[in-house]
């Protein structure tokens, strides 16, 4: 927070020596011991009434405002020992320049209920929100793009520095957007197509799915070839458990969830499993690593692992730019002073 509002944008106000700033606690005292004492009366009368009376108020004003321009006076003097600067800082970041596509599964297990956010039962579209919300926040400096597949990959945000807008879009990402289907080849293609820029120092792909591969014209195993061959860096992690957990009813008529009346998905108990063989062999395939996700604990480490992986170098310079008040402060003492001179011996002369 900046000292004062009406500063332009990175300046702030400080001090080289503020602890001569206390020095202004002798100026109230001064004016105070000013005001209390006083000369010895040169005549004593019995009443002042009658010269209360023929008195001016005026000179009474003048005296009070010619005391308050030399202790103002006083005031700058301190603050300009204080030497008060004007700073501006300025800082340069140089990322080290690497670029993540994050490939997320939105097909309709996703939808399963096998995984908890704060002690509540949550789907595992709703943990990989959660946790892909963190590892954004955490690398500031990187291009990421997001890329939503079901039965056919969908660009939720290319390759970007925005990562407010990227966290956005990342709220938009639900079941339904796509066929419930899951065409793991296409859209692992489609990443590696978004990361043409060969001048990233590293290119990464991060795949989180919970099915096997059954719909699009590209295989895993074929995408996990191209993506090795054209040096991208790839990380599959396989979400959900393996047994029985609440899963979506579906509906006959769509291939679609089934939902109540008001709108929410209707579950049932059902078995659930992942094909982690296969994901395994496509991570191979693309001399990548395979994580095992089975609640957003694990999710959350694989996460952090991930980013150690990939960290970015960054490098950051500040400079500071600082202009002295102190002779601003010297010149408005000083002028305060000849002013409160000038008063004395023009209009508010005294007579002896």
């Amino acid at each position: 927070m900046q000292l004062f509002d009406f500063l332009p944008a990175n300046t702030a106000l400080t001090f080289a020596r503020p602890w001569l700033l206390l020095l202004l606690i002798v100026i109230p005292l001064l004016a105070y011991l000013r005001g209390k004492a006083g000369p010895a009366a040169a005549l004593t009368f019995s009443s002042t009434t009658t010269l209360r009376a023929i008195g001016k108020q005026s000179a009474a004003r003048a005296g009070k405002f010619l005391r308050a321009l030399v202790f103002a006076a006083i005031a700058f003097f301190v603050i300009a020992l204080a030497r008060p600067q004007l700073g501006k800082s300025l800082t340069q970041v140089e990322a080290s320049g690497i670029d993540i596509m994050l490939v997320l599964d939105v097909s309709n297990s996703m939808l399963a209920k096998d995984f908890t956010i704060g002690g509540q039962e949550a789907t595992r579209l709703d943990a990989v929100r959660e946790v892909t919300r963190k590892f954004i926040e955490g690398r500031p400096n990187d291009r990421i793009g997001m890329i939503a597949f079901g039965a056919q990959p969908y660009v939720v945000s290319p390759m970007t520095l925005d990562h407010d807008w990227l966290l956005q879009n990342l709220d938009r990402v639900r079941i339904g957007l796509i066929e419930g289907s899951t065409a793991i080849g296409s859209a692992m293609a489609s990443a590696g197509n978004r990361l043409n820029d060969k001048h990233a120092k590293s290119r990464a792909i991060v795949l989180l799915t919970d099915g096997d591969n059954n719909a699009g014209k590209i295989s895993p195993n074929t995408a996990a070839e191209a993506l090795k061959a054209l040096h991208i860096k790839f990380y599959a992690i396989g979400i959900g458990t393996n047994g029985v957990a609440p899963f979506p009813l579906q509906d006959l008529r769509n291939g679609r969830p089934a939902t109540d009346y008001e709108g929410n998905v209707l579950y049932e108990m059902a078995p659930v499993s992942f094909n982690e063989t296969g994901l395994r062999e496509v991570a191979k395939i693309a001399d990548g690593k395979f994580f095992r996700a089975t609640d957003t604990r694990s999710l959350e480490q694989i996460y952090a692992d991930i980013d150690k992986l990939e960290k970015s170098t960054v490098s950051v310079k500040k400079y500071q730019q600082y202009r002295d008040l102190f002779p601003l402060c010297l010149m408005t003492g000083a002028g305060l002073l000849i002013g409160q001179f000038l008063l004395v011996q023009t209009i508010w002369k005294k007579l002896p």
